[in-house]
């Protein structure tokens, strides 16, 4: 415990009423029940985007190196009788070898503190313990999103984006909203479209992330499915709906055979009074984006009497890696505008097909929206 000749923060309402703070917020349960929390509450974890890898975890330095085995494309030789065939032309086999490459993903580390003095009364009566966790855990999801959908934009949604011309499909309109028509939406049409840049890889894509705006313009067409199954092996555990009015099970939502995640975080133009808003939607594979950290998340508080405040800091380090793309800027720890910025981006894979993302940018014309 140390004296800090200062007030932390003069407008703090978080209370040292909430019963000992200090053991509470560096106990081991606090910890491991915030850092569940933080992957339950992100969607982008839930629906399988986002991948824990043992790999990210715990290691040194600023970057991870994360090496790789190219795609197999061996040239195949012809064989005969003769001493003359195969590639050397001498009648026997010529070995070859599959390639191999590396990939960068830079580390961020980020915080921040909070304090409250004994005057402040923020308790409401409740848990303590699950008082602070929600709504870290919360906060800390959202920030952990907003760092997903700064690095998408930052590889395929600007035109210096390194996926910007292979991985993107921009069906939308920037003029009157009275403009816009069904192909410029998110429909069966244009979604398989944008699907199918992938080519024959475009199968492996399995989630679509969208706005609230264009969720909303899916529910309004009928568009989407849902099911309450705890269960979806058991048919008898699932109950579907058409979507619209009425539907009250909204656990797990589908379109086009996508699973929808939405979050109003992705990115939004918004041409001016009277024009359509263009809206970026992401469709992911499965463990596209693998995730780990440095080190584990970092809980301390302290007691400060000359202020009579108690102050409460929480560090987390986090990797965020899509694979087949490479962090190629010259320094690390970058900021979520760093990460939007495509000239710190590179592709690690030569085929850009390879890496199953790809931005549908379509818009929606809705009543009050």
């Amino acid at each position: 415990m140390g004296i800090f000749q200062g007030n932390f923060n003069p407008d703090s309402t978080f209370t040292s009423d909430i019963g000992s703070i200090t053991r509470l917020a560096t106990s081991a349960p606090f910890r491991s029940y915030l850092t569940e929390e933080i992957f339950q509450n992100s969607a982008f974890v839930t629906s399988g985007i986002l991948r824990p890898d043992a790999v990210l975890n715990n290691v040194t330095g600023v970057r991870v190196e994360v090496p790789f085995f190219a795609p197999l494309n061996y040239i195949e030789e012809r064989v005969d009788s003769s001493d003359s065939w195969g590639l050397n032309q001498s009648g026997y086999y010529t070995s070859q070898k599959t390639k191999a490459d590396t990939q960068y993903a830079t580390i961020t580390t980020r915080g921040a503190m909070f304090s409250a003095d004994d005057l402040s009364r923020y308790e409401t009566g409740e848990d303590a313990l699950s008082n602070i966790r929600a709504q870290l855990a919360r906060d800390m999801a959202r920030k952990m999103d907003q760092k997903l959908i700064s690095q998408l934009h930052g590889l395929v949604g600007q035109a210096a984006s390194p996926l910007f011309d292979t991985n993107r499909c921009d069906v939308s309109i920037a003029g009157a909203v009275a403009g816009i028509q069904l192909e410029n939406t998110l429909n069966p049409q244009t979604v398989t479209g944008a699907k199918y840049l992938l080519g024959e890889r475009a199968q492996t894509l399995t989630t679509i992330a969208v706005h609230p705006d264009v969720a909303a313009y899916l529910e309004a067409a009928g568009m989407l499915s849902f099911t309450n199954a705890t269960n979806p092996a058991n048919a008898a555990n699932v109950g579907w709906s058409g979507g619209g009015i009425g539907v009250s099970a909204t656990d797990v939502r589908v379109f086009a055979g996508l699973r929808v995640v939405v979050d109003e975080q992705l990115p939004v133009v918004d041409n001016g009074a009277g024009n359509a808003r263009q809206y970026s939607c992401y469709l992911f594979a499965d463990g596209v984006v693998r995730t780990g950290s440095q080190f584990p998340l970092l809980i301390e508080t302290e007691r400060n009497i000359a202020s009579l405040q108690n102050a409460f800091a929480v560090t987390y380090s986090n990797i965020m890696h899509v694979m087949g793309t490479t962090w190629e800027a010259n320094f690390d720890g970058p900021t979520n505008q760093q990460l939007r910025d495509p000239a710190n981006w590179g592709l690690a894979y030569t085929e850009p097909r390879l890496i199953p993302v790809v931005e549908l940018v379509v818009n929606t014309d809705m009543p009050c929206l």
